[in-house]
C-alpha cells in the first residue's frame, strides 16, 4: 500500500536501532562518571591550611610600640651643604731682593701679628738708608749757611749798603735748601721703608702653611715663590647656598636678628660648632637658582678647617606649643596621612591627621591629634583599624623573634635584660609581670 514501509527495510532498521542506543547510553554514562569525579575532587579536597603570620598565628592582640602625642617648641631649619672658609687668608711674599737669611717659623705654628717670620739681607738697604741720613745732614747744613747769609744781607740792604737785589736772590737760595732738606727725608723715609721690608712679619694672626723657600736662597721681589701662607681660622666662615624659594624668608626672619647656624658632621647627628649668620648675597646666581651666605663660627676647637665640607642647618623660626610625635607614627594611604590611635580598650584607631611639619625624626600635627593620645610608632605589620594591640617597651623589640620556619630570616639572639647592663643574660631570672610586656617565646 502506498505509504507503507516495504517489510525488507523495517527489518534493517529495527536491526540498526539497539547498537546506536547502546552508543548514546555508554556516552551519557561517561559524562556523568566525570562530573562524579569533578564533584568528589572539589568537595572531598582538604581545606587549604591558613597563612602562618610572623607571630606564628592570626589571632590574638598585636604587639607594637608606642609614643604619646607631646606639645614642645620645634625649632624650624633650613639644611644647606657649606664649604669651609678661613675668614682671612694672606699670602706672603718678598718686597724686596736679597739673600733669605732666616726663617723663623714652624710649618703649622699659630702665629700673631707681627710675629717675625723670616729676615732678608739687609746690607744692601742699610746703607742706601744710611748714605740718605748723610745726604740731609749734608743739605741741612748748607740750610743754616743759607740762612745766616740772609740775615747779613737784609741788615746791609736796609742801610742801603749792597743792592736789594742780593738779599732776594739769598732768600730765594734758602728757599732752595729747605726744599732739598725736605727731599732727603722723604729719600730717609723710603730707604728706611725699604730696609723694614727686609725682616718679613705676619700681617695677621693665623696659622702657618708648609714652608715655600727655605733659608740661603735668593729671592726676588717680582718673581720669588711665597714665603708662607696664612690663615685666619678663630673665627672661621662657613659659606653655604639656599634656593631663592627660601630668600624671603630667610630675609624676614635676618632682619629681626642674628639667625644661629650650626655646622653638622657627615652624618647630621653631632654639632660640630655653633655660629652666627653674618651676609647673604646681594644677588641670586641665575644658573643655579640659588644665594648664597656666609656665616662665622668661633672655632675654638679648631674642628673646622678651610676647604673642609660640612652640612650646615640655619634656624629661621621656632613653632611654640605645637603638637608633635613620632615621624615612623604617621603612615599614608589613599585618603593622606593617618595615624593609629591607642583608645582606652587597647584598640588601635585609624585616625586621619594634618601633617604641618615633619623632619627625620619628629612630626609636627596641625589636626586630628591631641596629647596626650597614644599612637603605634613600630609594628604594622598585622595592625588594622580597631585591631586589638598590646604596648611594648621602649627598649624591647616590637615584635617577637622570626622563627625558623620563615624562609630568609635570621635569628638573633634576645637582649640581655640585667639591671647592670653588663650584655650577659640573668640566670634563674623571673618571668615578667608587666601586662605590656610581650609575650616572651619560649627558646628552641
Amino acid at each position: 500500500m502506498h505509504g507503507e514501509v516495504p517489510k525488507k527495510e523495517l527489518q534493517e532498521l529495527t536491526q540498526a536501532t539497539p547498537p546506536r542506543r547502546a552508543r548514546r547510553l555508554l556516552i551519557f554514562l561517561l559524562l556523568l562518571i566525570a562530573v562524579a569525579a569533578a564533584l568528589y575532587y572539589v568537595f572531598s579536597r582538604a581545606p587549604a591550611p591558613q597563612r602562618v603570620g610572623r607571630f606564628g598565628n592570626n589571632t590574638g592582640p598585636v604587639p607594637v610600640l608606642a609614643a604619646e602625642a607631646q606639645r614642645a617648641d620645634v625649632p624650624v631649619y633650613l639644611n644647606a651643604v657649606g664649604t669651609v672658609k678661613a675668614l682671612n687668608t694672606v699670602t706672603v711674599s718678598p718686597q724686596v731682593d736679597g739673600k733669605l737669611l732666616s726663617v723663623n717659623y714652624n710649618e703649622g705654628q699659630d702665629v700673631k701679628k707681627g710675629d717675625v717670620l723670616a729676615r732678608i739681607d739687609p746690607a744692601t738697604y742699610q746703607a742706601a738708608y744710611d748714605q740718605a741720613v748723610a745726604k740731609k745732614a749734608q743739605d741741612e747744613a748748607q740750610l743754616a749757611n743759607a740762612k745766616i747769609d740772609l740775615e747779613r744781607y737784609d741788615k746791609l740792604a736796609a742801610t742801603n749798603a749792597i743792592n736789594k737785589q742780593q738779599a732776594d736772590t739769598q732768600r730765594a737760595l734758602v728757599a732752595q735748601y729747605t726744599a732739598q732738606v725736605q727731599a732727603d727725608q722723604a729719600a730717609i723715609e723710603s730707604a728706611q721703608a725699604t730696609l723694614s721690608y727686609t725682616t718679613i712679619t705676619a700681617p695677621i694672626a693665623g696659622r702657618t702653611g708648609i714652608r715655600q723657600v727655605d733659608e740661603g736662597n735668593i729671592v726676588h721681589a717680582a718673581s720669588s715663590p711665597t714665603i708662607v701662607t696664612i690663615t685666619q681660622i678663630h673665627p672661621i666662615s662657613v659659606l653655604f647656598n639656599l634656593p631663592q624659594q627660601d630668600l624671603e624668608r630667610v630675609n624676614t626672619a635676618f632682619a629681626k636678628g642674628a639667625l644661629e647656624a650650626d655646622a653638622l658632621s657627615s652624618d647630621n647627628a653631632t654639632v660640630i660648632d655653633k655660629g652666627k649668620l653674618t651676609v647673604v648675597d646681594n644677588q641670586v646666581d641665575a644658573t643655579t637658582g640659588t644665594v648664597k651666605l656666609k656665616a662665622e663660627f668661633a672655632n675654638a676647637e679648631t674642628q673646622l678647617w678651610p676647604g673642609q665640607f660640612v652640612n650646615v642647618r640655619l634656624l629661621i623660626d621656632t613653632l611654640n606649643n605645637v603638637v608633635v610625635i613620632p615621624t615612623g607614627a604617621v603612615q599614608r594611604g589613599p585618603n593622606g596621612t593617618f595615624v593609629y590611635v591607642i583608645n582606652d580598650q587597647n584598640k588601635a584607631v585609624m585616625t586621619p591627621v594634618k601633617v604641618e611639619r615633619q623632619s627625620e625624626n619628629q612630626s609636627v600635627i596641625a589636626s586630628g591629634l591631641a596629647p596626650p593620645q597614644r599612637v603605634v610608632t613600630t609594628g604594622f605589620v598585622r595592625l588594622t583599624d580597631d585591631a586589638t594591640v598590646t604596648i611594648g617597651s621602649n627598649n624591647a623589640p616590637a615584635t617577637a623573634p622570626p622563627t625558623a620556619s620563615e624562609p630568609g630570616t635570621r635569628r638573633h639572639k634576645p637582649a640581655a635584660t640585667n639591671a647592670s647592663d653588663s650584655g650577659a643574660p640573668q640566670k634563674n631570672a623571673p618571668p615578667t609581670t608587666d601586662p605590656n610586656a610581650l609575650p616572651n617565646k619560649p627558646q628552641q
